[in-house]
């Protein structure tokens, strides 16, 4: 009996740990809170972490389920600087007292409130004619674990932690020619209370990072290497659309396949790590066979030469823990058969 009790306690010990070990990685190198923002009185940092580039989904809106897309209403899509912060908030204080706070804290830094809503009153959904508003906070906070850029919390989803009430707030400010966002998301449960800060300095992205790729140099890897990875070819976020400005890599790929009637190619589309596996698996098999749809419509190249196959995030050239690393691996590869 002793021997099973102690077995009971190394294991409690060893998940205890492991749990402990992944907050401290999370919020490993948590600096001070963003000056534009801050935090509110005795709260404490539990986790923070910060991408230089990346886009984002914001809610500027009432949403009408927990589903986000780009055509959903609701959601205002954004790029720049992300920065979030999980703060533990003192137990004695209302969601609704932690939010009058930030909110007058914010417009006193001169920005604007540009939408705030609660599940209690149903402000955060849209309300259809005939049709009752039955979500709550569990519902609201559905729509915000579908955001990639929100890492568990202690090993949870954040879903868990808004038991019993949501609020939200959502404000900007326009300065120096750039406009920073303020995501505010209160989470009041039995465990605990948490708010959601997410911070996005609106910027632009460093460009010029990746070579563009003409026709000769896709000949000569492929003969080499079998194979070479293309990052011309743009995809709308999170769909299968072929944006304009992917033209000069396909008329590339269609010269080196007129040059050689005999090259024969399987055309792989990649997902960075963000998302889930068979999501991001359907969305590459589709924007393969868009790519390869495309060649063989605008090009007139036989699609018998091209099998689309989708990878998704399982076949890395980097790290998916950091946005060069995803930017390297979101490509489209053309592989010799």
């Amino acid at each position: 009996m002793k021997h099973r009790y102690d077995k009971r306690i190394f294991r409690t010990m060893i998940l205890l740990l492991a749990s402990l070990f992944q907050l401290s990685v999370f919020a490993a190198g948590a600096g001070a809170d963003h000056p534009l923002v801050g935090r509110y009185e005795g709260s404490k940092l539990v986790g923070y972490y910060v991408r230089n580039y990346d886009e984002i989904d914001v809610m500027n809106g009432p949403i009408a389920n927990s589903l986000r897309n780009p055509s959903a209403p609701g959601w205002l899509h954004l790029e720049g600087k992300i920065q979030l912060y999980y703060y533990q908030l003192p137990a004695s204080h209302s969601s609704f007292e932690v939010l009058r706070n930030y909110q007058d804290s914010l417009k006193s830094k001169g920005f604007e409130i540009v939408f705030t809503c609660a599940t209690s009153d149903t402000s955060c959904y849209m309300k259809r004619p005939g049709h009752a508003v039955t979500t709550g906070p569990y519902d609201f906070a559905n729509a915000l674990d579908a955001a990639p850029e929100l890492p568990r919390y202690n090993g949870d989803y954040m879903r868990n932690y808004f038991q019993t009430s949501a609020r939200y707030l959502l404000a900007k400010l326009d300065r120096n020619g750039s406009t920073v966002y303020a995501s505010i998301a209160l989470a009041e449960g039995s465990r605990e209370s948490l708010a959601i800060v997410r911070v996005v300095e609106s910027k632009a992205m460093e460009s010029g990072k990746i070579a563009f790729v003409g026709a000769d140099e896709m000949r000569q890897t492929i003969s080499n290497a079998g194979r070479i990875s293309l990052y011309g070819i743009h995809f709308d976020f999170d769909r299968d659309a072929i944006l304009p400005d992917s033209k000069p890599t396909l008329d590339e790929i269609a010269k080196l396949l007129q040059a050689d009637l005999t090259l024969r190619v399987n055309v792989v589309g990649h997902t960075d790590g963000q998302g889930k596996t068979a999501y991001n698996l359907d969305l590459s098999r589709r924007r393969a066979a868009n790519v390869v749809a495309t060649l063989a419509h605008d090009y007139g190249i036989d699609p018998a030469r091209l099998q689309p196959r989708g990878a998704g995030a399982s076949e890395p050239l980097a790290s998916n823990d950091n946005d060069a690393g995803r930017a390297q691996n979101r490509r489209v590869e053309l592989v010799r058969l």
